[in-house]
């Protein structure tokens, strides 16, 4: 470590306290993404436990010239928030800031800072009798700064949005150091640039969020949730667009799973009951939630007439209603074990994209026999947000293949092959997971060369020196 690594240190142990700036030892569980694919080296990790020690830190970091890797829950899924190996990195973790600032029940918000952990955000507003509504897989684990900084998007965005939907206002560490408080309770503010939404999906490439007041909902009086079996995908749109008119706003999630997927499940948890395991009968089936603000009564007539319906015009073959809450949640715990089961299944080539509702069917089916002649045995994991376009696109090496030779190999074409489908149905080549270092060169092939223009002045503007994530979204 030279002279000049070694003062920065002081100077941020100075400002953190010298047992929050961690140089030595096991630091894996910063310098190592989730998936385990990305292993860098930092300089060192910094915990700060206020705005103020991040502002410092920051300007410190600036004045040494040294890059700045800011860290949530590191749940991320596209390396977006590992060092890289040049040991020239700081890792920013804001693990540490943790606080509800402030809950205001009447003003329906609630100001947290960036390290809260979702869940327990959830729990804080459920105290209160209100409703969070962000709900993801990793939401033990995952902190509203990270989800913020990718724009997250989870099980409920049909009814809420994504994570910008739901917060009013933010508070921003700057590339240099400063700090914009924009903490705004307020649903309408027209005074200029929105700066907000400049920073929320930017993925730590423009500033710090530090702090977060977002917006809460009254709890629904009741919750009701049923699985079914659909024939084809055809008809889960069609389901899907009788759930919006029987439903209306009490439709707040509605989830696609294939076959395979449920059976990757099935196999390696088999405590689970996975309903109708066929996949000669049921290629398909579809998870859906119906919230309604009157009551239990209310909510499942209407669910039962939706379900009616459905049989009647063939877009479902069978149902199950949960009966209480347990059995709801045993039933989004199988949604949510998928992503664990093809872990288990073992490397994998993952795709997080979206395509307009109406056109899913006729990708799936043409994307599937594209993937299947390039790579004969080749299986396809394919699950996700069907109610908002949103869909995990997975592509898994053949039974008998050698998983980490078939990543090695395989995922260039793999990516090529998808990505390029996406774009000639009008989609994006990432929904939910941003785009971190593992798509920047597949978003300069994708996206509008104008579009990335805007976003590299207004990457110069902010950050002219590129300390703040610099390698991700853009290159640089």
């Amino acid at each position: 470590m030279s002279t000049t690594d070694n003062e920065l240190i002081e100077a941020l142990r100075r400002i953190a306290g010298p047992s929050h700036v961690l140089c030595d030892g096991d630091l894996a569980a910063w310098e190592q993404d989730w998936r385990k694919r990305a292993r860098g080296k930092a300089l060192a990790v910094a915990r700060p436990a206020s705005t103020a020690e991040v502002a410092a830190i920051v300007k410190a970091c600036a004045a040494a010239g040294v890059s700045i890797v800011t860290q949530g829950g590191n749940t991320g899924l596209v390396g977006g928030s590992t060092p890289d190996a040049s040991g020239r990195q700081l890792v920013l973790s804001l693990q540490r800031m943790t606080a509800v600032r402030q809950l205001d029940p009447e003003n329906l918000t609630v100001t947290v800072e960036a390290g809260c952990v979702l869940q327990n955000l959830q729990d804080t507003a459920e105290k209160a009798g209100l409703l969070f509504p962000l709900s993801l897989a990793a939401e033990g684990s995952c902190t509203i700064g990270g989800n913020l900084a990718t724009n997250a998007g989870g099980t409920q965005v049909v009814r809420y949005g994504n994570a910008r939907d739901l917060c009013l206002g933010l508070e921003v560490v700057t590339a240099q150091g400063e700090v914009w408080n924009g903490l705004s309770g307020l649903r309408k503010d027209n005074t200029g640039y929105d700066l907000r939404n400049l920073f929320i999906g930017s993925e730590g490439t423009l500033g710090v969020i530090t702090a977060a007041t977002l917006k809460l909902y009254p709890r629904p009086a009741a919750q009701l949730t049923a699985w079914a079996a659909v024939p084809s995908l055809e008809q889960a749109v069609a389901l899907l667009g009788l759930a919006h008119r029987h439903l209306g706003a009490g439709l707040t999630g509605f989830e696609v799973m294939g076959q395979f997927a449920l059976s990757l499940v099935a196999r390696h948890f088999p405590q689970m009951r996975v309903p109708f395991l066929d996949a000669d009968s049921t290629p398909y089936c579809v998870l859906l939630e119906n919230s309604d603000s009157e009551s239990e009564d209310h909510a499942r007539a209407r669910f039962e007439a939706l379900l009616e319906t459905a049989f009647e015009n063939g877009c479902v073959s069978d149902a199950v209603v949960a009966e209480n809450l347990t059995q709801a949640h045993q039933l989004w715990h199988i949604r949510e074990s998928i992503p664990l089961a093809q872990a288990e299944e073992g490397l994998n080539i993952k795709h997080d994209i979206s395509i307009p509702v109406s056109r899913i069917p006729e990708f799936v089916r043409s994307t599937d026999a594209l993937l299947k002649q390039a790579i004969p045995g080749v299986r396809l994991v394919n699950f996700g947000h069907l109610g908002d376009g949103n869909l995990h696109y997975n592509v898994q090496a053949p039974a008998d293949g050698d998983a980490k030779a078939f990543l090695r190999d395989q995922e260039e074409r793999v990516n090529s092959l998808v990505y390029d489908a996406v774009q000639r149905f009008d989609g994006s080549i990432s929904a939910e997971h941003g785009v971190g270092s593992l798509k920047l060169e597949k978003l300069e092939k994708h996206k509008s060369p104008v579009a990335l223009d805007l976003m590299r002045s207004i990457k110069q503007a902010l950050d002219p020196q590129n300390l703040m994530n610099p390698g991700r979204v853009l290159r640089a």
